[in-house]
């Protein structure tokens, strides 16, 4: 049996592990890459594998760095199933062509660039169209309930309590083995628990993560493997939400937080209602400005059973402060306002969709407030504004930063360390190795740390992208020759493209505080006079 990491290796995104054997190959996630640009390039490269040989895909969540290559691979030639719990396929539905749209709108407005400026055209990674076709092959199953992936593959879903639809899932392999003595033949079963995203306990809508002990291999997510948050309560998350939204109303100006649009729109959304009817803060309009969330909150809607506190979030979709907003004038309207008002909008990292054209018309206003409420991944707008930029671009334009940026983290869709630890610890035995996956250099490290305390026995390895290993019994054995797309030094940090924008918009800060115009011209000299150095 052979397992090879073709994603989330050293980086948060882009979930996307084959497991395969003489009989089958199947794949657990297929996630878009995000971040820097050079790792969201990875999206427009052929996939490291034949489509067309996968046997079957597994979904852990509806998460586009878990999903969002999908329609792509089926484009590409995979004909099999897709197995996801209901509530994913139901999120699939309006993730995924919502995706494809995001993409031929980006991808136009770039060869507009692009032709204006000489360069080639590109073409989106896929379709709207491509997106809707791709969930004709979709077959949902109910947690904790076996079901058959392929020849000699079983697999069954556990809550893993992240988000709507959720699941660790939990794969039997069975396998031949001819005894060299006997030459007789014995069936090998190997059992495997690939995490998904692991939900924290304070969680408004999602019951604690739960899963199987007694397990071979373990591959766990790692996101905040190095974070240990204090003890949170409900009471003290909506608290927390109060006083921030306190603090951005004395300011006068709109509170604009960058939200994921599956589970952190409706989380909060249901905490700031609350708040408001029970007068902990303003009573205030509150935009719902994203068409994703928006479908996503229709799904949800139609899953108040499966979730926890479902009723205040149906009361919060009915609320008359709330106001959603899914057309282009509709949206563009919100930039009249004055006054305090709440904008939610995707996505949750700045990096595309409406919310970079709130944060255009409100980064430059002393009066606002930004307000981050999930992880942010390097090279991301959103970790940049979180690092302190004073300046930023923003489709193509430089923005100067004066509104407050604040970051609350206790909405985080992510257990942190000592919660990942109790998880996986709840897993043993484990007979085997401990895969880190979905992390980066510094959670690696610190959950690492904490499990070899946990797991003395357990060989606990980070894998590198593209990195494959042979599976047997209580050990993985890696295999050499394979050609990584990146290096593990590209993955998970700023890139050159993120260095050259930063560098601009130093070079415009430092010419334009000079003190005349000689002394600017004589900086651009110098300038030109470094660059014709290094030509």
């Amino acid at each position: 049996m052979k397992l090879s990491f073709y994603g989330a290796s050293h980086t948060v995104t882009g979930s996307c592990f084959l497991l395969e054997t003489d009989q089958s190959r199947i794949l657990i996630d297929c996630g878009m890459f995000q971040g820097s640009k050079t790792e969201k390039e990875l999206n427009y490269r052929p996939f490291p594998f034949e489509a067309q040989h996968i046997s079957a895909l597994v979904l852990t969540h509806a998460h586009i760095d878990h999903s969002g290559l999908i329609p792509k691979l089926i484009r590409d030639g995979f004909k099999a199933g897709v197995f996801s719990t209901l509530a994913s396929a139901d999120l699939c539905s309006v993730m995924l062509p919502d995706s494809g749209h995001i993409q031929e709108m980006e991808v136009e407005q770039l060869n507009r660039r692009n032709a204006r400026r000489g360069m080639a055209q590109v073409k989106p990674i896929y379709t709207s169209q491509d997106a809707t076709d791709a969930l004709a092959q979709f077959r949902p199953q109910a947690y904790q309930s076996w079901f058959d992936v392929a020849p000699g593959f079983r697999a069954r879903f556990w809550n893993a309590g992240h988000l709507l639809g959720s699941a660790s899932v939990e794969i039997e392999v069975q396998e031949q083995e001819k005894e060299k003595e006997q030459e007789k033949e014995q069936e090998i079963r190997t059992r495997l628990l690939f995490s998904g995203d692991i939900g924290t306990k304070a969680k408004l809508l999602q019951i604690d993560p739960t899963g199987p002990s007694d397990i071979d291999h373990l591959i766990c997510e790692s996101t905040y493997g190095d974070v240990e948050r204090p003890p949170l309560s409900s009471e003290m998350r909506r608290a927390r939400l109060s006083a921030e939204v306190k603090l951005a109303a004395q300011r006068n100006g709109a509170l604009v937080i960058p939200s994921f649009a599956v589970e952190r729109t409706q989380e909060l959304l249901a905490d700031l209602i609350g708040l408001m009817d029970a007068g902990e803060i303003p009573s205030s309009p509150v935009f719902i400005d994203s068409p994703l969330a928006i479908r996503a909150s229709e799904v949800f809607a139609a899953h108040l059973s499966d979730l926890e506190n479902g009723e205040a979030l149906q009361r919060a979709f009915h609320h008359p402060q709330v106001r959603f907003t899914p057309s282009v004038e509709e949206s563009k309207a919100i930039a009249r306002l004055s006054g305090f008002h709440i904008i939610l909008s995707a996505s949750g990292m700045c990096e595309a969709g409406r919310i970079r054209h709130h944060l255009r018309n409100w980064l430059w206003r002393a009066e606002a407030t930004i307000l981050l409420v999930g992880f942010q991944a390097q090279g991301t707008l959103g970790r940049i504004l979180q690092e302190g930029a004073k300046q930023v671009r923003i489709m193509g334009e430089q923005i100067r930063v004066a509104a407050q940026i604040r970051t609350l983290d206790v909405y985080s869709g992510h257990a942190d360390a000592p919660s990942l630890v109790e998880w996986v610890k709840q897993r043993r035995p484990i007979h085997g190795t401990v895969f880190l996956v979905h992390g980066e250099d510094d959670a690696l490290r610190g959950l690492t740390e904490r499990l070899r305390t946990a797991l003395p026995q357990n060989e606990i390895i980070a894998p590198k992208l593209d990195e494959s290993f042979t599976l047997k019994a209580g050990q993985a054995l890696p295999i050499s020759g394979a050609v990584p797309r990146l290096q593990p030094e590209d993955l998970g940090h700023r890139d050159w493209h993120n260095d050259v924008s930063r560098l601009v918009l130093d070079i415009d800060g430092a010419i334009r505080s000079q003190a005349d115009e000689k002394s600017r011209a004589h900086l651009i000299r110098r300038l030109r006079r470094a660059l014709e150095s290094e030509a």
